[in-house]
């Protein structure tokens, strides 16, 4: 390093990087200060080379397209053609399916043997503590959705729940993207904000938020074929079983966000003393006369335990991620 003037220091870049990257005489590089102190150096090259991925669609059945599609997403390809002496009226309907699933992916050019694919979402739009804190208002709205489909034996209610899923899901599957960019070079969105350690404790976070409306969809679906109100006094206990949960969860997310220690292990030890209620819970279905209903309700708080296990696996990772800012 070298100092000119007063108040200005020089470094050099090393040339095997700078050649491995593009950068020659000339070229601009952003410096951005990152919140442990460091500062990241990434060219701005003109024109970047847009990642392309072709897949001959010939013979693949619904299920296995559906996968590759998605596995070149979170690979960060920007356009996905699919060709094929003739694409099948139902793999179409699969790569239209799957760009419905996915944020960013659009279809631009269709004919009887190619089918186009270009990624316009620019990922800088979305903060991953945005994307969490979204995917968890949805995930929470989901669950007390369920609750009242189950409690009025609102049909339609349930089906507006079990579709709220898909846009948990479209946000899970953009960090994981976002988040495999920045493991492979990329630039972090918010790199100003959130340090690439916090980058990946609210990546893991993403994956128990996604379960929990996963979970909220089952209970969805099963009030979806209930066809008579649940008895007063067990619907009561449900009731306040899941406020509860609601509730620890909210918890641990706040403990992630404030980087809590002390909230977590709260929220830990709160999920962890309501086992009894769940056992009371199951014992006092195990009473009602209708063996359907008893099934039923079973799953339902079934899932409801298990989401109140994955607020625990939040409150986790919040500790985690506390520990070293300490």
């Amino acid at each position: 390093m070298q100092q000119t003037g007063g108040s200005t220091y020089i470094i050099s870049l090393p040339k095997q990087w700078a050649e491995k990257v593009g950068i020659e005489t000339g070229t601009r590089v952003s410096i951005q200060a990152q919140p442990d102190g460091k500062l990241l150096i990434d060219p701005i090259l003109e024109g970047r080379t847009i990642k392309k991925k072709r897949i001959d669609v010939t013979g693949y059945e619904a299920r296995a397209l559906e996968r590759d599609i998605i596995a070149a997403y979170l690979y960060g390809y920007d356009r996905m053609e699919f060709i094929s002496k003739r694409i099948l009226a139902e793999q179409k309907q699969v790569i239209r399916k799957v760009c419905y699933k996915l944020i960013g992916p659009e279809i631009i050019e269709e004919s009887s043997n190619c089918v186009v694919i270009q990624d316009l979402l620019n990922p800088n739009e979305l903060h991953i503590k945005k994307g969490i804190h979204r995917m968890f208002l949805i995930a929470g709205s989901m669950q007390k959705d369920a609750i009242r489909a189950l409690k009025n034996v609102d049909h339609d209610l349930a089906l507006d729940v079990s579709q709220r899923d898909d846009e948990v899901d479209r946000l899970c599957l953009l960090i994981s993207k976002q988040f495999r960019s920045v493991l492979c070079g990329g630039r972090m969105p918010d790199s100003s904000e959130t340090s690439i350690e916090e980058y990946h404790d609210f990546r893991m976070a993403a994956s128990p938020i996604e379960r929990i409306a996963d979970h909220s969809q089952r209970i969805a679906n099963v009030a979806s074929k209930m066809q008579e109100p649940v008895r007063e006094d067990v619907m009561e206990v449900i009731e306040n079983l899941s406020n509860t949960y609601m509730e620890l969860v909210q918890q641990a997310v706040d403990a992630l966000y404030n980087a809590d220690t002390s909230l977590a292990n709260q929220a830990i030890d709160s999920i962890d003393g309501m086992r009894l209620r769940v056992k009371e819970l199951h014992a006092s279905i195990l009473k009602l006369e209708s063996h359907e209903t008893m099934i039923s309700l079973g799953m339902i708080v079934d899932s409801l335990s298990r989401i109140g296990d994955l607020g625990s696996n939040i409150a986790e990772i919040a500790i985690n991620s506390a520990v070293k800012d300490k």
